[in-house]
């Protein structure tokens, strides 16, 4: 990766990568967002499911909802775009915890933080990498694991990011998601997240989201809505045709070799130890490709 190619692309804000998309003023000026008491934030690390969370929350029923693009997409006159939006806001981010503004905090807005096996997240970030203009393309895996496991790419360190997360799991107003458990458990997950959100749901609308909802689904309806800059849930792109890639659980296995497996492991032993979310993705971090 060049470094001009990088430097153009991306900008280093309190120490963590940004898309030159999220203007440091804007950034600069988070903690002046007014949030509302009824908001809800629907926070990850890139590539780790807020897409298909998003889409499940759309389509909940009489949910009066309204789904706006990322906090930290654009610049300064995104807050007043926010201020406008007149239903109850669900607004993506892929900030962490301390970048978060001072008044969702206050208030106790309703977050929903979904976190993804890493292994499966840095390959899919990689493709992303390759093939998002907005993002500097790297030539080869190997180079782009080497960068994800020191942070270096944009959104800063995964372990970073979920571990300020991960502080605050068992606050009443958030909600931990797994992506592997919403795979595995899809009614389940949704009863989670309908129930944290308190809008009910009757089994019936239940069969009708998880059918709109499936990957395949998603992946139709985002060529058919491609550049909609309406329906931006990614700070990293409109092009919803460069967001749904496999959708799938272990694709990590076909791309680490033993090598890179073990020194990835060394460094989720260390970072994770102590973390509870760590253990829980145990299994799918050193599954063989299940």
């Amino acid at each position: 990766m060049s470094v001009q190619s990088q430097s153009s692309l991306l900008h280093k804000y309190k120490g963590v990568l940004f898309s030159t998309m999220s203007s440091e003023a804007l950034l600069d000026s988070l903690d002046s967002f007014d949030a509302r008491e009824d908001d809800i934030f629907l926070v990850s690390y890139p590539k780790s499911g807020t897409h298909w969370v998003a889409e499940v929350i759309e389509n909940i029923p009489n949910a009066g909802i309204t789904l706006t693009s990322p906090i930290e997409w654009g610049d300064f006159s995104k807050f007043e775009e926010l201020k406008v939006v007149p239903k109850r806001r669900v607004i993506p981010t892929h900030l962490n915890y301390e970048m978060i503004p001072v008044t969702v905090k206050q208030k106790q807005c309703k977050i929903v933080y979904i976190v993804r096996n890493p292994k499966d997240t840095a390959v899919s970030l990689f493709h992303y990498y390759r093939d998002n203009p907005n993002l500097p393309s790297t030539e080869t895996w190997a180079e782009f694991l080497e960068l994800f496991l020191k942070g270096d790419v944009v959104y800063g360190s995964w372990f970073d990011h979920v571990l300020s997360w991960e502080k605050h799991k068992n606050d009443k107003n958030i909600l931990f998601l797994f992506y592997e458990e919403m795979k595995k458990d899809f009614v389940k997950s949704l009863k989670k997240i309908t129930a944290f959100l308190d809008i009910s749901v009757n089994d019936s609308e239940m069969d009708k989201i998880a059918q709109n909802t499936t990957f395949s689904e998603m992946k139709t309806n985002a060529v058919k809505e491609n550049c909609d800059p309406n329906h931006t849930i990614c700070a990293l792109t409109s092009d919803k045709k460069l967001v749904f890639r496999k959708g799938v659980v272990g694709d990590w296995i076909n791309y680490f070799t033993p090598k890179q497996r073990r020194v990835f492991d060394e460094v989720f032993t260390e970072k994770m130890q102590q973390s509870d979310v760590g253990r829980c993705l145990k299994e799918y971090t050193n599954a063989e490709g299940k």
